[in-house]
């Protein structure tokens, strides 16, 4: 069998696995060395079995992973956001954001829209925004009488802003990959982001508006006092905008690198529970613990990708698509429009993180050929990555809420809360695509 049929083959035989549910990070290095084995054979050179190349790029891919300036932002974001998951305060947040909305229709799913995309900008933790709105904000909206799939949809794509909204995890990973500046990116992703949850609260008070019965508005006698609501804002919005502005600041500004600014926004976050007196050491404990586990599964896919990736180009599997593709005789708006479908394919069995570490890479050396900016593509990913947590059947957020809903809760419920939300996705894309500028005005008034 031809050497670039093997790499097709190996990259199958991941997809397979992966859905047979074997551990992503683990699979990876798994056929990185299986069959980097077998590209990198060479009898003459062996005088044991471990005499073989691929164990040395395993090693030097490790340490180069592990010696990443970018990454070490990684950690430090992520205890950030644990940190301030543990203290209260977006249930605090949440609340003062629901009272002083309560005027508008569907105001508690407004609320936790906007407690979502504070959370996320403080976060970008997908799995635990999910998880706290839905023990939080989800039994309270079906508390007021709020439609099931109608609440379960605001949960389910309002948890999903961390991907794209700064500091996003999944950007520091294709800054990694993509060999670009995470200050362009995060300041790329700023307009996106608050694109995307302005339209998901443009939809949320325009479907109650249509039909008040999905979103009642909450009784007077359970509204309290004006000046009980200001209070709950100053005490819970105030302080958090302050550490993300801190955070996001330094970083557009130019003052810090992400690391510096995240690791200033770890120090923050510890302050901030220290202040609600939510800082316990049992919470400290839990936070570093989380930290640590979600590190290094990141550094592990980091490792496990970059072997594969290396063994599949070896074996010829990148000159075999990018072939493919060139063969197409596409422009640049029907190579973005495949590139595109093929990542919202691959959303409906696999998650962000094989997509962005497997798949990506086999689009970015064509950029250039089509003439696409590295920038712009990846903000496009990261908004068409929102589906690959709201598609069924691999709904992860869908799973994330039943996991904490009410038992009576159905999935196909909450399927059908999201679907809308993957129209507004692709809308929002539409609009990047034709508003550049969206993107990209930023990054350049920014760092020029």
């Amino acid at each position: 069998m031809p050497d670039p049929y093997v790499a097709v083959l190996m990259l199958g035989l991941f997809i397979f696995m992966v859905m047979l549910g074997f551990p992503i990070a683990f699979t990876l290095i798994a056929m990185g060395l299986g069959f980097g084995y077998y590209a990198y054979y060479d009898e003459l050179r062996m005088a044991t079995i471990f005499d073989n190349r691929i164990f040395d790029l395993f090693v030097q891919n490790t340490f180069s992973v592990m010696s990443n300036d970018v990454l070490v932002a990684v950690p430090l974001f992520l205890f950030m956001g644990y940190v301030v998951e543990r203290a209260n305060i977006v249930n605090r947040l949440f609340f003062s954001i629901q009272l002083a909305a309560r005027n508008l229709p569907g105001s508690m799913a407004v609320a936790a829209l906007f407690t979502c995309a504070i959370f996320a900008t403080a976060s970008g933790i997908i799995g635990a925004v999910v998880t706290l709105m839905g023990m939080l904000a989800f039994p309270a909206m079906l508390k007021a009488g709020y439609d099931e799939s109608y609440a379960s949809g605001v949960i389910c794509a309002g948890g999903c802003l961390g991907i794209l909204i700064p500091p996003s995890i999944m950007l520091i990973v294709y800054s990694a990959i993509a060999n670009l500046s995470p200050l362009r990116l995060y300041a790329a992703a700023l307009f996106p982001g608050m694109l995307l949850a302005g339209l998901y609260m443009v939809y949320v008070v325009g479907r109650a508006t249509l039909n008040p019965a999905l979103a009642p508005k909450p009784k007077e006698e359970d509204v309290p006092p004006m000046s009980q609501i200001l209070w709950a804002l100053l005490t819970s919005f105030i302080p958090l905008a302050v550490l993300i502005m801190s955070v996001l600041g330094a970083i557009l500004m130019g003052l810090a690198t992400p690391a510096e600014a995240a690791g200033v926004g770890a120090m923050g976050g510890l302050v901030l529970a220290a202040a609600y007196r939510s800082l316990s050491w049992e919470r400290l404990k839990q936070a570093v613990y989380l930290t640590a586990k979600t590190s290094a599964m990141v550094c592990w896919l980091f490792v496990g990708s970059w072997t594969f990736a290396s063994v599949f180009s070896y074996l010829g599997g990148h000159d075999l698509i990018r072939d493919w593709v060139l063969s197409m005789e596409l422009g640049s708006v029907g190579f973005l429009i495949l590139a595109q479908s093929i990542i919202f394919l691959l959303g409906w069995p696999l998650e962000w993180t094989e997509i962005i570490i497997i798949f990506v890479p086999i689009f970015l050396p064509m950029l250039e050929t089509f003439q696409v900016d590295p920038l712009f593509f990846g903000i496009l990913v990261a908004l068409n990555l929102q589906t690959s947590f709201l598609t069924p059947p691999m709904a992860m957020a869908a799973y994330y809420l039943k996991g904490v809903a009410p038992p009576y809760i159905q999935l196909i419920d909450i399927f059908r809360g999201i679907m809308p939300y993957l129209a507004i996705i692709i809308f929002s894309m539409v609009m990047l695509y034709n508003f550049p500028g969206i993107a990209l005005w930023l990054p350049v008034y920014f760092f020029g």
